[in-house]
């Protein structure tokens, strides 16, 4: 097991290593035209990936830690928060991941203001070892998105994304209160079974996508997603969201024995604690809370 993860350690330092310095946002401007999308995704045509990027795109990126944080939530970060797994902690790398979550309720916290989150499970784009001295550049996701409109109105979907392409949205109906179940699964190396059903309403989607993951991080994650365009890259502000229940997560096929020091807090640019994950219960569930510096365990 160990000289396994070494090895496969030491090929990816090698490419993160090429790849030091460039962030999620570069790697998306260097790669408009990625095509790493199926030709339909639930009953929809692809939308066209041209070489330049369209005015906006919607992008769910890699981790971006600002600082360690207490033993309660080992890291802080600008775009996240819930729970990260990697493979020089676990000796392990992921090449599946599973979970369910209840889709959360979002409303405006500042008036006038566009306010965007997600919530997904995802392999790659988080914190290799607990220090969070490497990240995983690749990462294969799918989840839902809660997003307030300016003059207030709010819209959910479901979507999937493997970086550096952007979001593709799925077709079915998500609500608030929906419970969504989630699975990602590599059968054969570099390919991606990607399953989201809403079993509240029976909605869904499954999906096929070939992409080279390096497979050395696993997440259960609330997100403030990222706008890139014209004007560059931006995370977008965290909207009001109920509390967002994470139960029965899964890595490779087995409970996930998610462990406090996996947490990870959001902040804002201020540097103030604004989404914090709760303790995990039997290393399965937990819950996220939004605009917190504490949440209660389910």
């Amino acid at each position: 097991m160990v000289e396994k993860r070494a090895d496969r350690c030491r090929h990816w330092v090698g490419a993160a290593c090429r790849r030091a310095g460039r962030s999620g946002a570069a790697m998306v401007l260097a790669s408009a035209a990625a095509g790493l999308v199926p030709a339909t995704f639930a009953g929809a045509a692809r939308p066209d990936h041209a070489p330049a990027l369209a005015a906006t795109e919607r992008h769910h990126l890699p981790i971006s830690v600002v600082h360690l944080g207490s033993p309660l939530a080992d890291s802080q970060s600008s775009n996240w928060f819930g729970y990260n797994q990697g493979a020089l902690e676990t000796d392990s790398v992921f090449s599946s991941i599973g979970a369910s979550w209840v889709v959360p309720t979002a409303s405006q916290k500042v008036k006038g203001q566009a306010e965007d989150s997600a919530t997904w499970i995802g392999i790659g784009g988080g914190c290799v070892d607990v220090q969070c001295d490497l990240t995983d550049p690749t990462l294969v996701q799918a989840g839902t998105e809660q997003d307030v409109a300016a003059n207030g109105k709010v819209t959910y979907d479901a979507w999937y994304e493997v970086l550096p392409a952007p979001e593709i949205q799925s077709t079915i109906a998500v609500h608030p209160g929906d419970t969504i179940t989630c699975a990602i699964t590599s059968a054969v190396p570099g390919v991606w079974g990607i399953t989201l059903t809403d079993t509240t309403d029976g909605q869904g989607f499954t999906e096929t996508v070939p992409y080279p993951s390096d497979e050395t991080t696993a997440e259960w994650i609330e997100e403030t997603p990222t706008s890139i365009g014209t004007n560059g890259a931006n995370i977008l502000p965290l909207p009001n969201l109920t509390t967002v229940s994470f139960t029965g997560a899964t890595a490779n096929g087995q409970p996930a024995a998610l462990v406090a020091n996996q947490g990870i807090q959001l902040i804002d640019a201020n540097g103030k604690v604004i989404g914090t994950p709760s303790l995990p219960v039997g290393g399965d569930r937990f819950d996220d809370c939004a605009w917190a510096m504490a949440c209660a365990a389910p």
